[in-house]
């Protein structure tokens, strides 16, 4: 057994992927794959008896599927999970609704395992070590309405251009934020969220059933609206453009920045650019620091910076490094962040000493 290692349990119904995954774990000395199961029931036996630090889930079990076992795992005794998930649109379905259930995060099987199964690795390596230290957070999505009224569509000029990017528990955190918000908030927000091609729609329409705004994933030529959510295509970029006869949304299939496409970074510069001081910029959490230097571009340009807290965060990587930089001008709990923008984009929501007043100050 190795020393202080992060134990890992491995749930799947295929024989195969319960030797690949492992396999591709042992590539890092710091995880040991404590144990595997085959279905839900063998799984809440084995966290039991093994005591993992985190679980991969596959959703597609007979028996006890992956979502009654997420649901179980939670309410026993909380354990990061991470959903490994088909890449087809059923897959990008019930992984929306795990992370909606309390989900770490997801990875995606390769589609071919021969050339990707580096680039899976990788990216599975580090969601473990990542879940293995965060701190599971309450749900904050209680009473949610299942079907929002939503406002008319604005023909006005957006007060605001909101650029958001996150990342690692950004389901949950975008979720929560954008139910916090009206139907006929006066800004634009633009949101950039690291999520595989396919999966960002299936995010799109969960976000348009939860919250009062309209939300869709972008297309290049979208009108830039008061009350309009954008949520960029994975494996794309998003920009902004102003133009005279109305702003809209620009794609673009430019190299990855930060290892990233989409990138926050890509998304912030670009609305600093076209904004200035009319953009606000917030860097929510995730790993890295992916819209650090973009989100210092929109302060540099007269914009508004926030990034979240780190007590509200799920990981604090990508708030922390705009932080350190100096380029977050608020430092903002999850809990008042709705409050915020809407005093910042004109709509107020309390006095500068309710709740939007609570939000901490940082750099200069």
């Amino acid at each position: 057994m190795k020393k202080n290692s992060v134990r890992v349990l491995v749930v799947d119904d295929s024989a195969l992927m319960r030797k690949l995954i492992p396999q591709m774990l042992a590539s890092d000395e710091s995880i040991e794959v404590v144990g595997t199961a085959m279905d839900g029931t063998f799984c809440l036996k084995k966290i039991d008896e093994l005591k993992p630090n985190v679980v991969t889930l596959d959703l597609e079990m007979p028996g006890m599927n992956g979502i009654d076992t997420l649901k179980e795992i939670m309410r026993r005794q909380p354990v990061p999970v991470i959903v490994v998930s088909s890449h087809s649109t059923e897959g990008a379905t019930v992984t929306m609704k795990a992370l909606g259930l309390g989900a770490f995060d997801f990875v995606t099987k390769p589609k071919d395992a021969s050339a990707h199964m580096t680039e899976t690795a990788k990216e599975l390596i580090a969601k473990v070590k990542a879940a293995a230290e965060c701190k599971l957070k309450p749900r904050m999505l209680s009473g949610l309405p299942a079907k929002p009224e939503k406002a008319s569509a604005s023909s006005s000029a957006p007060t605001k251009i909101v650029a958001i990017g996150v990342s690692t528990g950004g389901p949950q955190a975008m979720e929560y934020l954008l139910s916090q918000l009206p139907g006929d908030f006066p800004g634009t927000i633009l949101v950039v969220q690291h999520m595989p091609d396919g999966f960002t729609d299936m995010f799109a329409r969960r976000l348009d059933e939860v919250c009062p705004l309209r939300v869709k994933e972008a297309q290049s030529g979208d009108v830039l609206q008061p009350g309009r959510v954008l949520i960029c295509p994975g494996s794309r970029h998003l920009k902004a453009k102003r133009l005279p006869l109305g702003d809209i949304a620009v794609l673009s299939d430019e190299p990855r920045v930060n290892g990233h496409r989409p990138s926050a970074d890509v998304l912030f510069r670009s609305v600093a650019e076209e904004f200035k001081s009319q953009a606000v910029g917030v860097i929510m959490t995730g790993m890295g620091d992916d819209g650090a230097e973009g989100l210092g571009t929109i302060k540099k340009e007269g914009g508004t910076t926030i990034a979240q807290s780190e007590d509200s965060c799920v990981v604090y990587g990508m708030p922390k490094a705009a932080i350190e930089r100096g380029y977050a001008t608020r430092v903002v709990g999850l809990d008042v962040m709705g409050a915020t923008l809407q005093a910042l984009c004109g709509r107020s929501a309390g006095s500068e000493t309710g709740s939007a007043g609570r939000a901490v100050r940082a750099g200069n």
